[in-house]
């Protein structure tokens, strides 16, 4: 994929022409990053660890060999089964299913899965709560099953799904025992197939358990339990030493512009449904005087890989690829941006930031909300497999830096973990909030030749571990992806030098 976005970037950014010509004031960056250190130091005294993790995409069928087994037997067992010596014929049987179901890279393996955990034990050890971003599930998935294990019920895949989830969500509370895990559901994530769903189901219900594991015994988690089951979405405080923190989980999978039931038809009814419960959790937490964070796994806003792929003219009237359906979980937030303290989204599997506001007129860092999309554990977009390390602020709810670490490879045998970058060293900002991004995206913006360290710093961390110029051809039109939200936002950004 990373050869696709490469080769269509340069065609979608020559093609366009779209750049911005701002000065860049001389110094800013050394001056910033030097007081960013300097805050960084006395903000330790006052923030918790937190841990960001997403896109896991665990290949149970990683060893084809031993499926049937792992089908047989309860989830007790996988492990013992996962971690005996490959099969003799392993890479050639994995090579055959990959090419069958027509799989563009490799997820998650066991080795690897293993290898991200234990680095998880060592340096996220003193983590006070963990957010799970969604997709635990490998891509391929319903292909995978039907060509090794034939003549199996929808039900049966159904089970062989939520066995492959629980095995994740085990593993990892067994790395990280008695913290409190948050976690959402990814598009793969589904019991009928990607981006399929149906509310109410069986898969639902199995998953509830799986997903909430997690969450402290508390009467919130009885109610989240029972609207998880129902719709997937759910809603609770979170734990000490957060104050006054409601956290509200989203089921976004509804609200893609790919979902279908599991018939297949196309249903907004759930997507208008879930917006309207976000609307009313908002606004009881405004009332009670509580910070929200969101967590989802697909972002609002523009899918840049998908417009840049299908060659979409965003200055000829077609317009961006959305990763939504709709604007309005976007509006939704905007309109509460009092209250929302921060989105957590992930889906595109790289490191990346985006600001949600108004799009029209003059907007103040007050009605904004800032989301940071974590990177993914799998390497199938080519990116090494990472993880983010958060500091926070439980008084205000605040995320006050991250840094992310990355593994030296993508296989897990002999890898080791280090930490690549820390965002406040990155960009001399003292914490991730709307108005730190209203100054970094708009040096961004007055860069449109990507010159400047902070430039180049987004640009090297975007693809973890990787260190390319992969987006440095479309910066400019990235650049409005990271605050212009909406079709039209993205539209007018992306084309004013028109």
């Amino acid at each position: 994929m990373i050869a696709m976005i490469k080769a269509g970037a340069l065609r979608a950014s020559f093609a366009t022409g779209l750049l911005f010509f701002f000065g860049v004031i001389p110094g800013r960056v050394a001056i910033a990053q030097a007081s960013a250190i300097q805050q960084k130091k006395s903000a330790g005294e006052r923030t918790i660890p937190a841990l960001m993790l997403s896109d896991f995409h665990f290949d149970p069928f990683h060893d084809p060999r031993k499926v049937l087994r792992l089908v047989d037997a309860p989830v007790s067992g996988w492990d013992a089964i996962l971690s005996e010596p490959a099969s003799r014929d392993q890479e050639q049987a994995l090579a055959a299913l990959q090419r069958t179901c027509g799989a563009r890279g490799f997820d998650t393996s066991y080795a690897l899965l293993q290898s991200s955990l234990e680095a998880v034990r060592a340096q996220a050890s003193g983590a006070r709560f963990v957010t799970v971003s969604g997709d635990l599930i490998a891509h391929n998935f319903a292909c995978r099953f039907a060509n090794l294990v034939p003549g199996k019920t929808p039900s049966d895949y159904a089970e062989f799904v939520e066995k492959t989830m629980d095995y994740v969500m085990g593993e990892l509370h067994r790395s990280m025992p008695g913290v409190p895990v948050y976690a959402t559901l990814g598009n793969n994530d589904s019991g009928c197939g990607d981006y399929r769903m149906d509310p109410h189901s069986a898969f639902l219900a199995g998953a509830a358990k799986i997903m909430l594991q997690g969450l402290p015994a508390s009467a919130e988690k009885h109610r989240a339990l029972t609207d998880f089951a129902e719709d997937g979405f759910y809603s609770v405080t979170m734990a000490a030493p957060m104050r006054r923190t409601r956290l509200i989980v989203l089921n976004d999978l509804f609200m893609s512009r790919n979902y279908a039931t599991c018939a297949g038809k196309t249903d907004l009814t759930e997507a208008v449904r879930e917006i309207a419960w976000l609307g009313k959790e908002l606004d009881a937490a405004r009332r009670q005087g509580q910070r929200v964070w969101v967590l989802g796994h697909i972002p609002p806003g523009v899918d840049v890989y998908a417009t840049v792929k299908k060659m979409k003219d965003a200055c000829g009237g077609a317009g961006p690829t959305m990763f939504l359906s709709s604007e309005e979980l976007a509006e939704t937030l905007v309109k509460h941006a009092d209250v929302v303290r921060l989105g957590i989204f992930a889906h595109t599997h790289m490191d990346e930031l985006r600001l949600v506001g108004p799009e029209s007129g003059v907007a103040s860092a007050q009605e904004m909300v800032a989301v940071k999309m974590v990177g993914a554990i799998s390497p199938v977009n080519g990116n090494r497999p990472s993880f983010t390390l958060a500091r926070v602020d439980p008084a205000g709810a605040t995320l006050v830096d991250y840094a992310v670490v990355v593994a030296s490879n993508s296989t897990g045998v002999g890898t080791s973990w280090a930490r690549e970058y820390d965002y406040s060293e990155a960009y001399g900002e003292a914490s991730f909030s709307p108005a730190a991004l209203v100054r970094l995206l708009g040096e961004f913006k007055d860069d449109p030749e990507a010159k400047t360290e902070k430039s180049q710093a987004f640009i090297r961390y975007f693809v973890a571990g990787d260190g390319s110029s992969l987006i440095k051809p479309l910066w400019p039109e990235y650049v409005c992806a990271l605050s212009r939200v909406t079709s039209k936002g993205f539209g007018a950004c992306a084309c004013s030098a028109r």
